[in-house]
């Protein structure tokens, strides 16, 4: 690692979150976890950790995610959520990737392949996947007849939170209508639910597998219990009348879970200036105030931290220290003291600088965030308390 900005993995939280789900809800025989987006940045040499904290299944978007899993685990079972190419339907079958089904033409490419598959219903979103009770049935009798296919599993995904609105419980109503004529319980594995899904609403009757990927690395996304003040008070009753009115399945408030944010971002104080009043700072006309000491970091908005100003700050020894200047492609300034040094560690996003904090300063949701970090951005991998591997951007196939 040649350069000294970094994102930084605590494998401990990764087990810890895994192993609190579980606990929390040990009525599923499949826990899948979501690994797109690079494990949502935090790299796929996570996936040991995952497998031995207790996930037995993994999903990606892509082949490509996929193969990159297999370089650190040869046999956890992998699902690609996406529709594969014809052309790389081998690769994906050698490679032991589970296939998403989600029309009958597309299933009939599969004739002379050995396979696993799950059928992907469309039951709202109108992305991917099966629409109607009709080709539903098409594609389970076409798998009956071809015993090298064999049917995993069936699944959809969710389009709203279901709280304030209707289509929750319409499309887990479309689910049951497109399979009707199909036996569930025979199915190995039925899987409907998101992180939130699963916080904020009853089980499934009819689902044994649960997908998740946000709490998975530490985010608590539950729905807050209402609080006792005026407004809160007027929130609830608009909730309760919607509720009422549109017929709505009751949520769950309050499902708080002990998770821990597993990644951070770092770098480190590369140079220290005393700057004038009156002299320039960085490109452009931006003009220094007051004396003052500066910290030059070799981060900037090439890393994925934006380039709001307000409100940002950077935490070294564990004291915060505003951001000053402007944020340039590689480089930004904070102002410091006597007691921060060349070399020193500077944490973006880690303890009381939360992701949520990262993600406003973005103007982003937290999952897009996640993924937003540079590509080139270093992986530091620490298990109890100690640097167990560092995957850098230029040991990577690029």
């Amino acid at each position: 690692m040649y350069r000294k900005t970094y994102l930084e993995v605590n494998l401990d939280h990764i087990a810890h979150n895994v192993k609190v789900i579980k606990e929390r809800y040990p009525e599923y025989q499949y826990y899948i976890a979501m690994v797109k987006g690079n494990a949502y940045g935090h790299g796929m040499y996570i996936v040991n950790t995952l497998v031995e904290a207790g996930i037995n299944y993994l999903a990606v978007s892509s082949l490509d995610e996929a193969i990159e899993i297999r370089k650190y685990h040869k046999e956890i079972p992998i699902l690609c959520t996406e529709i594969i190419d014809e052309d790389c339907l081998e690769e994906a079958i050698l490679s032991h990737v589970t296939l998403t089904i989600d029309n009958l033409e597309y299933l009939k490419k599969l004739e002379d392949k050995n396979c696993k598959v799950h059928i992907k219903l469309n039951t709202g979103m109108n992305r991917i996947g099966v629409s109607s009770r009709e080709e539903f049935n098409q594609i389970c009798e076409y798998i009956s007849a071809h015993k090298n296919i064999t049917l995993e599993g069936i699944y959809t995904h969710f389009g709203t939170p279901g709280v304030h609105d209707v289509y929750f419980d319409r499309q887990i109503s479309r689910f049951q209508e497109i399979t009707m004529d199909a036996d569930l319980t025979k199915i190995p594995m039925v899987h409907l639910s998101s992180s939130f899904i699963l916080l904020a609403h009853p089980k499934i009757e009819f689902a044994n597998a649960v997908r998740f990927g946000t709490i998975l690395y530490g985010y608590d996304i539950s729905l807050h219990e209402y609080g006792s003040g005026l407004k809160e008070k007027m929130k609830k009753i608009r909730d309760q009348y919607l509720a009422k009115k549109n017929h709505i399945s009751p949520v769950i408030r309050g499902n708080g879970i002990d998770l821990k944010p597993a990644i951070s971002l770092k770098t480190n104080v590369m140079e220290i200036r005393n700057v004038k009043a009156g002299e320039l700072l960085g490109y452009g006309v931006n003009v220094v105030a007051e004396d003052m000491k500066i910290a030059v970091l070799p981060v900037g908005y090439d890393d994925g931290i934006g380039t709001n100003m307000e409100d940002r700050y950077v935490l070294i020894h564990g004291k915060k220290y505003e951001a000053v200047g402007q944020i340039e492609m590689c480089m930004m300034f904070v102002k410091v003291d006597d007691s921060v040094n060349i070399g020193d560690t500077v944490t973006l996003m880690g303890d009381e600088l939360t992701l949520g904090y990262m993600s406003r300063l973005k103007n982003a949701g937290i999952q897009e965030t996640l993924v937003s970090f540079s590509k080139s951005l270093s992986h530091v991998y620490v298990k109890n308390n100690q640097i167990e591997e560092i995957i850098s951007y230029n040991e990577k196939e690029i």
